[in-house]
């Protein structure tokens, strides 16, 4: 699903974020990222969502080398990638529906799709009901599920997450993992970034390391950190 070569990252004034990082990421999988602030996970991710290019090396998705496609074709990659951040960026004028309907608006769905499948989202994080309620009217973890509804109401091949419980309390960030957790056993591939280190171990899911831009280490899935 997501292969790296030897992907290298280097900002305007020689900041480098990513050096030689290499590997890969079987499609259905579940695969946390983590590192120290400023390791090079957002980069990572960036990369993949094309927002950014490697300076050297191959970041190939889905088949596709995003190094050498055209800028043109980022849209169109980005329609199959879920994105969950860390402040969920809902539009706060919008109601809770409107809001994980949005990528299907986009996409142009007929109305009655539309509403089936945001509903069958919400449902799917334990929101159903709450459609006509406006973000300002849901706790922090609520707007974080929201996030993760509209994330997932196009059933994306993939799924990148930055830092989604950095502001969430522990029982929260555990219950929003074991929704990611659902989502990959549907197939599709989930990457989160992350800070937690506790709950990454609690999950036994593989994690890959960052330090100073390089993949630090990779911990296969139900061995300890």
């Amino acid at each position: 699903m997501i292969k790296f070569e030897r992907v290298s990252k280097t900002y305007p004034g020689s900041r480098r974020a990513l050096a030689d990082v290499s590997f890969e990421v079987e499609r259905g999988s579940m695969v946390f990222l983590t590192g120290h602030s400023g390791a090079g996970k957002s980069t990572l991710l960036r990369l993949v969502m094309m927002l950014d290019r490697a300076s050297r090396g191959k970041v190939i998705v889905d088949g596709r080398d995003l190094s050498s496609s055209p800028d043109r074709v980022a849209p169109q990659v980005r329609r199959d990638i879920g994105m969950i951040f860390q402040d969920n960026k809902l539009l706060k004028d919008k109601t809770v529906a409107d809001n994980v309907a949005l990528p299907l608006m986009i996409a142009g769905l007929k109305y009655a799709d539309i509403r089936k499948r945001a509903r069958a989202a919400l449902d799917m994080v334990g929101l159903l009901g709450r459609e006509k309620d406006w973000p300002l009217m849901l706790s922090g973890g609520e707007q974080q599920r929201v996030g993760i509804a509209r994330a997932i109401v196009s059933m994306p091949p993939l799924i990148l997450a930055d830092e989604p419980t950095g502001n969430l309390d522990p029982i929260l960030s555990k219950e929003l993992f074991d929704l990611f957790h659902h989502v990959s056993e549907q197939g599709t591939t989930v990457i989160i970034a992350s800070h937690d280190l506790d709950l990454i171990r609690r999950t036994r899911k593989r994690v890959l390391v960052l330090s100073a831009g390089r993949l630090a280490d990779d911990i296969p899935a139900s061995d300890d950190l």
